[in-house]
């Protein structure tokens, strides 16, 4: 999910549904749960929503949670993500 708002931060619940094989619905409790746990911050433009996602925000599994998910994000989206929720999916200098 979070990979594919990195990629594009205005893409609708229905495509991320389609692109990752699960119901609107489903991909909508994901988001909400993103959201609450403040890995995204969702805006209105226009008649859609945008994302953006906090890249500092560390992983939720113990195991894991010394590292951010910036670092994954880049691999997947294929971009560095910047340090300020907002930044999702800009290329860092």
């Amino acid at each position: 999910m979070l990979i594919s708002i990195a990629r594009l931060s205005d893409i609708r619940i229905r495509d991320i549904a389609d692109e990752i094989g699960i119901t609107e619905r489903a991909a909508q409790l994901i988001i909400a749960d993103l959201e609450e746990a403040g890995y995204l911050t969702r805006s209105r433009v226009g008649r859609r929503n945008a994302y953006s996602i906090d890249p500092g925000r560390p992983f939720r599994h113990p195991a894991e949670a010394d590292h951010d998910v910036r670092a994954l994000i880049a691999i997947f989206a294929g971009n560095e993500v910047g340090t300020a929720a907002g930044e999702a999916g800009k290329p860092t200098s």
